[in-house]
Parts: C-alpha cells; structure tokens; sequence
C-alpha cells in the first residue's frame, strides 16, 4: 500500500485491516485512504482536539463507578471512521435479523409452552436456574410476541476477514446514541473528509425507536403515550437516556414520576395532573423495577408495574426476563436454537465456545487456559474476562481455582485477533483492535441501524474495547 504521511509506519503485523483489507499481500488502495492523504497528523489531532472538546460541552459522557477521581468522561473519540462496504453489510443485516427473530421465539417459548426443553434442545435448567430468568412473565403475553425490542448484537471480524458473532445483548443495549452523535460530530468537525461520500444514515434511529415502542403497546390503545424510564442523573448512560428522550419526543421520567392505580393503570405525574402512560421504555434492571414483586428496598423503579402489565394495561421494553437470552452459555445454543425455530442455518457464525458446565468441555479449558480467553456467563462490559496468552501466572491459577469450583459461571474462547482499524494518535494513524454492535428494532418486523457502534481499543495491543474498560469509538460508515 502506498504509505503518506499519517500511514507512516502503519503495520497491521498480519491483523485484517479494516481499509487496506487482509494482510496478505493484496491489498488496495482504498478511496478514504486517498482522502486521508491530505491531511498532515498535526491538523488531524488539532481537529480532534477540538470535537473532543465539544464532547465535553455537550454532556455527551458516561460515568466510571470505579474511578473515585473522576464521576463523568467522555468516551474517546477517532476521527478516522470505520467502512463497511453495502455487500458485507447486507450480510450483516440479514444475519443481525435473524439472529434477533431467534432470540424472540426462544423468549416467547420459554416463557411460553417451554417445547425447546422438552425437545432436549437445550437443558431447562441452563435457562431457568439462570440468574435474569423471572418466573413471574410465565404464561404473560406480549404484543407481536415482542420480548428484545432493542436488541445489540456484538461483532468481530478475525484474521481472515470473516464476521462472527461475540455476545448478544438483549436487556438495554447501550451506546447508539455514540453512533449518532459520532455521526454529527463527523459531519461538523471534517465536512471535507465526508463531502460526497455515500454513507448511509442513522439520524432517523429516534423516530425508528418510537415507531417500534408504539407498534409493541397493547392494541386497543390510540396514540399511546410513550416514556422513558431511568434510574435518575447518576447512572452510567445518563446522557444516552436524556438524548434517546429527546430524539423520541417523549417524557424522561423516575421511578417516582410514576403511580399504578387500583385498576393496575400506570400514569405519570405531570404539571396537569395524572397522565396515562401506556409504554415504558424502561434503562433499569428487572430487580430495581418494581418492589412488589422483585427487590423491596428498590426506590428506581414503581410498585405496580408487574401488575399492570400482566392486566395489558401497560407495556415495559425491553420485557421482563429478556436477559436470559444474553447469558453467554446460552450464546453457545445459538446455532441450535436459529435453527430449531427459523429451520434456517445462521448467517454469521459464533466464535467456537467451550460451555464449561459440561464435564468434556471443563477438561479441555483446564488443559488449554494459557490459550484461551475465559468469560463469566452474566458479567457484561469486559468485567471478570481473563486473557490466556496475556493473564499473569497468578491470574490464571485464580481462574483456574474458580473454574474448579464453579464451572456452570464460565465459558471459555479461543482468543481472536480482533480486526484493526487506522485510529489517530499521537505518532501517526496506527492499527487498533475494534468490534461492531448493530442495534436492531422490533416491532412488528426487525430493523438494523445501519452500521451501529464501532469500538475501538485505544491501547496498543489491547483486544479490550469497553469504554469502562478504556475504550474509545469512531463512525461507522455503511456505503450505499
């Protein structure tokens, strides 16, 4: 590839890059690195500076728990973006829909007749000893039999170019107000970079979303009104909770904002008076939503919910229970499960899994730890994962005591090098680490955001993208 100033030492050391494409030898000169040719690495940081700082003066920030020295940051931005050509992203569309249309049948069965079990196509006590199972949306009906109406399906691309599948994540997805906000802050900040390029847009997600929430209320009601529930100013996705409000048109609201009357009808309280509300989108866990069924101290979610749901007087998205299917050893039954409710064989594959509740699968993770990458089932933004090839001696012998004594919490992978991406620092454009999560609406059909949040490791050599464990992002462009 011919190399310009910002590529200048850019070695994807044998990584499937992102632009210039697998690195065997055959790669071609892309048109945005041709673009990209003009700028010199000063004005790119001096612009990127500068976005940074307007990140920072429009509250777009998430906040660290476990930082005592500082509440809010801003997830770090890259200016250079990610490009995904229309024929990988119709595959990737239709594999995020299917992937999505699976998970709502195996919910509606689970929560439903419960045939999957019975036809041994995976053990009941997987889902129904899980931690996020609630025995009490047994037998509930939903509209459209909707359970995951946003849904983020985590993606990586490995060393030969091929998207696989990580995690599923269908209790409240976050991070699709990055991809937006990268959008405009793009489109801002390097309008010569993006003029007369062809990407497909996302501006519309806000009017998507709220088109979904109304199509999956119960259907007697006109106009519903539409609310989005969230544990209040010091939560983590405060910022995405007031921006997803705002791009819907509809009330942000507390727990306390909320009250069920003796008919099991949900209103919020306004300067008018009481006002029905009919859809909750709700940015709490299940345990935290209403103390009459699940935890009691809880003071973020309203006594009442439950009921007014089971009356179809009310509906919650994400459903209550949906996290059963983001485990990570059901994630291992995927393949199964699109397949035994679809008939269909799945379009983009997941990274081979060892599920280590079974006795085979336990033995050969033990075998070969220092070559794999090792997850607990229920844990979600990078947390508890233990890297075989760059764990300490003393990380492995804790994980190892831990698989011993508790197999059932953990699955293990073989570690992927992830795909890379040119991402601006301080020497130059240099490869880093990314994956993909689209975000999928459904209503009465599933649709795909086009592109979806792209993640990026900041660190050198770092396969961890999780903003609350130093990750970044960038745009994603999906070329028409």
């Amino acid at each position: 590839m011919k190399k310009n100033d910002a590529f200048q030492g850019y070695d994807p050391d044998g990584d499937f890059c992102e632009i210039f494409g697998p690195a065997d030898g055959k790669q071609t000169q892309n048109p945005l690195a041709q673009r990209l040719s003009k700028y010199n690495i000063r004005t790119l940081n001096q612009r990127n500076s500068a976005a940074e700082r307007e990140l920072h003066n429009l509250g777009i920030t998430f906040t660290v728990y476990s930082d005592s020295g500082a509440i809010d940051r801003i997830l770090p931005f890259d200016p250079i973006p990610r490009q995904i050509s229309q024929a990988d992203w119709k595959v990737l569309e239709k594999g995020c829909r299917q992937r999505v249309m699976a998970l709502n049948a195996f919910l509606a069965d689970v929560y439903g007749k419960q045939k999957i079990f019975k036809d041994k196509i995976i053990p009941k006590a997987l889902v129904t000893g899980n931690k996020n199972f609630r025995k009490e949306m047994v037998g509930v009906k939903l509209p459209h039999s909707t359970y995951t109406h946003i849904s983020g399906v985590d993606l990586i691309r490995d060393e030969h170019g091929e998207f696989l599948v990580l995690e599923d994540n269908c209790r409240s997805p976050s991070g699709v107000s990055y991809v937006i906000e990268n959008r405009h802050l793009m489109m801002r900040s390097f309008p010569d970079l993006m003029e007369g390029v062809k990407v497909m847009p996302v501006s519309d997600y806000g009017k998507r979303l709220k088109a979904t929430l109304t199509e999956t209320t119960p259907a007697r009601y006109q106009n519903p009104q539409v609310v989005l529930l969230t544990p209040g100013v010091f939560n983590s996705a405060y910022f995405e909770h007031v921006f997803l409000a705002r791009e819907m048109g509809v009330p942000l609201v507390e727990g306390r904002d909320l009250v069920v009357d003796e008919e099991d009808r949900v209103f919020m309280k306004t300067i008018s008076g009481l006002e029905r509300v009919h859809m909750i989108y709700r940015r709490i866990d299940d345990a935290f939503l209403d103390p009459e069924v699940f935890r009691k101290d809880s003071m973020l979610g309203a006594p009442g919910l439950m009921r007014s749901l089971k009356a179809g007087k009310v509906a919650i998205a994400n459903a209550v229970g949906a996290g059963v299917a983001d485990d990570k050893a059901v994630y291992a039954y995927m393949p199964r499960i699109i397949k035994y409710y679809l008939d269909e064989d799945p379009v983009l594959n997941n990274v081979e899994t060892w599920i280590c509740r079974e006795k085979d699968a336990l033995a050969y993770v033990l075998e070969h730890l220092e070559d794999l990458v090792v997850k607990p089932v229920g844990e979600s933004g990078g947390y508890g994962i233990v890297i075989g090839p760059m764990a300490t001696k003393a990380e492995l012998a804790a994980v190892r005591r831990e698989l011993k004594k508790n197999p059932s919490n953990y699955i293990a992978q073989p570690m992927i090098r992830l795909s890379v991406s040119p991402t601006l620092t301080k020497a130059g454009l240099r490869p880093r680490h990314v994956d993909l999560r689209p975000f999928v609406l459904t209503g009465e059909e599933p649709w795909v955001l086009p592109g979806g949040l792209t993640r990026v490791a900041m660190r050198e050599g770092s396969l961890v993208v999780n903003s609350s464990q130093g990750g970044g992002s960038k745009d994603t462009w999906v070329m028409r």
